[in-house]
């Protein structure tokens, strides 16, 4: 019967962890373009923009109009993460789907996953011709000297999203805790403005001139300078050769202790530059 019961915790511990990994682990995840995948490389296939034809008389020959393909290429990497609960401690505990070892996994792989889109964003991505892709310079919005977060450049990524025709639909801006408190300060906010941006600050409100605000401290800063991303969800790509996946075993090894282990194999790249911003921002 205890065999039994461990079962049944183990079977409710891995389906608690794909759950807190896919919703509490990653912030990221549910806002890019995902795709499965069965193979080591995959692709994200781009479609350059058309023109319509004019038709200027009756009974004209069809237009064939030429459709360029591009793509975007990543390769699988594989993450895992595993820890032992030793067998005279509660394995109810080890396998308790609201306890300290399953958040403790599943927020570790989460933020793996996080760590892939935000580097995708801002690095180089890999096209069809096995070609390096960097973030044009027009891209990026950049901090010469010590501002840190401002409404002008929140404004500035909305205009550089606007003469590419982005969609304005689910396009997202994350920042870090900083930026956020940043924006209040900023003297050319207009009364109107700050109130909408102390709301955004204190968690009421969510979005902001067309963006979602995402917080992450996972954003890479280096010299004084926090790199946040705006981007609209077709811009990142996150391909998933294999979801997450946990096992809970006993290890006759190490003196039956039980063993929790979780992993997945996934990789990000950057589909369209003119969906994806860096913006920079002073950060002492």
């Amino acid at each position: 019967m205890a065999y039994t019961g461990t079962k049944w915790y183990a079977q409710a511990y891995q389906d608690a962890v794909m759950q807190l990994a896919q919703q509490k682990g990653s912030t990221l995840r549910n806002l890019v373009w995902t795709k499965e995948a069965n193979s080591e490389k995959v692709n994200f296939e781009r479609l350059a923009s058309t023109a319509a034809v004019a038709k200027t008389t009756r009974a004209v020959t069809t237009p064939n109009v030429e459709m360029v393909h591009d793509r975007r290429v990543v390769t699988l990497v594989d993450y895992h993460w595993a820890t032992q609960h030793d067998w005279f401690d509660d394995v109810r505990m080890l396998v308790d789907p609201k306890g300290p070892y399953t958040e403790s996994g599943a927020w570790a792989m989460g933020r793996a996953i996080d760590d892939l889109i935000i580097a995708a964003a801002r690095g180089n991505a890999v096209d069809g011709a096995a070609a390096n892709v960097a973030l044009p310079a027009g891209q990026k919005i950049v901090e010469s000297g010590t501002a840190g977060m401002t409404l002008a450049k929140i404004l500035q990524a909305k205009r550089i999203m606007d003469a590419a025709e982005v969609e304005s639909n689910d396009r997202y801006f994350v920042l870090g805790a900083r930026q956020l408190e940043d924006l209040l300060g900023v003297t050319q906010v207009t009364s109107a403005d700050y109130a909408a941006v102390k709301a955004l600050v204190q968690g009421e409100i969510d979005s902001f001139l067309g963006f979602k605000f995402i917080r992450s401290e996972r954003l890479p800063i280096a010299s004084s300078k926090r790199f946040c991303i705006a981007f609209q969800k077709r811009g990142l790509g996150l391909a998933i050769g294999k979801n997450m996946m946990t096992k809970i075993d006993e290890r006759p090894d190490i003196s039956y202790a039980w063993q929790v282990y979780m992993g997945w194999s996934m990789q990000a790249t950057r589909v369209e530059e003119e969906r994806v911003v860096e913006v920079g921002a002073h950060e002492a």
